[in-house]
């Protein structure tokens, strides 16, 4: 059996106590990768942040926890 190259989904019907998991369709996985992409996209927006501010400190010479005793 080949490997799904796409997510699983698991809808479990509380009705009947029935499990079904599929493969996400189409629509599933674009919004599914559309999803992937926003996150990786913040995820470095985050990092650049955090640099941008280690590198402010590294030029005033302080610490953050210095920092954060300065501003309070």
């Amino acid at each position: 059996m080949a490997k799904s190259s796409r997510p699983m989904v698991r809808i479990h019907d509380l009705a009947t106590d029935e499990v079904i998991d599929r493969e996400m369709n189409d629509a599933e996985f674009a919004q599914y990768q559309t999803d992937q992409e926003i996150q990786a996209a913040k995820k470095a927006e985050a990092t650049a942040k955090a640099a941008e501010k280690q590198a402010i400190l590294d030029r005033l010479g302080l610490t953050a926890d210095q920092a954060k005793l300065i501003l309070g």
